[in-house]
């Protein structure tokens, strides 16, 4: 079975272990993108296991590791230690938590040099504790997401679970940004001009980090899930 899933030109998903976060069980992602040059670009990295580096070693050379928010981290070190020419970059905030990596950048609006014939950028900002770069990978126009909107297949839930993510409003098909993080987003006018933003670029598919991905309507889920912040339903 490949570790690799394509899902456009240039464009693929890989899925990763279920980690805990304060006892909930979280499927994690990692989306890979191929750039003109050849290399690659590797949003959300997770474990490398071997059959994972054989695929992406056929694909390019491991280029660009990407930690788009302060908890999307977990395994930028395993990945730095398989390909120590990889450069680091880190979602603002990071690198004072994590001072045992080198990181080569901190990421902004604006796209590194690499990458900025493929995709768009943005920091999420309005809140304190979740700031989140996402990206947009242009021919495709596919959304990037880490944490910002999550997914959960109910069916992968236990009871318990189950009814903790249905109350935190990130259940499929009605997955959103969980109701914890809207509580931290005080500047809100910052934060819907970051969505208007965002739908402003089009989007017609969004990889998330957590649950299932959005295939088609990407704008209308995109509307329901911040309507909470953008009064639009």
């Amino acid at each position: 079975m490949s570790a690799l899933t394509p899902v456009a030109e240039d464009l693929w998903i890989a899925e990763g272990e279920t980690v805990r976060f304060f006892g909930m069980p979280f499927p994690t992602r990692m989306t890979v993108v191929r750039l003109a040059s050849g290399a690659l670009w590797l949003h959300s990295p997770i474990r490398p296991s071997d059959a994972l580096c054989a695929e992406l070693d056929a694909l390019g050379e491991v280029a660009h590791l990407i930690s788009p928010n302060k908890i999307h981290h977990l395994f930028m070190g395993d990945f730095a230690a398989r390909y120590p020419g990889a450069r680091l970059y880190a979602s603002p905030g990071l690198a004072k938590r994590r001072e045992d990596l080198r990181f080569d950048a901190t990421l902004d609006d604006a796209p590194e040099a690499a990458w900025a014939d493929a995709l768009d950028q943005l920091v999420v900002r309005g809140s304190k504790v979740m700031e989140e770069v996402v990206f947009l990978h242009r021919s495709s126009r596919t959304l990037i997401v880490a944490d910002l909107i999550e997914n959960f297949d109910p069916k992968t839930l236990g009871p318990v679970f189950r009814v903790v993510a249905r109350l935190g409003g990130v259940v499929h098909p009605h997955g959103g940004m969980p109701r914890d993080w809207r509580l931290s987003f005080r500047d809100r006018e910052t934060a819907r001009a970051c969505v208007e933003r965002i739908l402003a670029w089009g989007p017609e598919r969004i990889i998330l980090s957590h649950g299932l991905c959005v295939s088609e309507d990407a704008g209308g889920f995109l509307q329901r899930s911040f309507a909470w912040l953008t009064g639009q339903a």
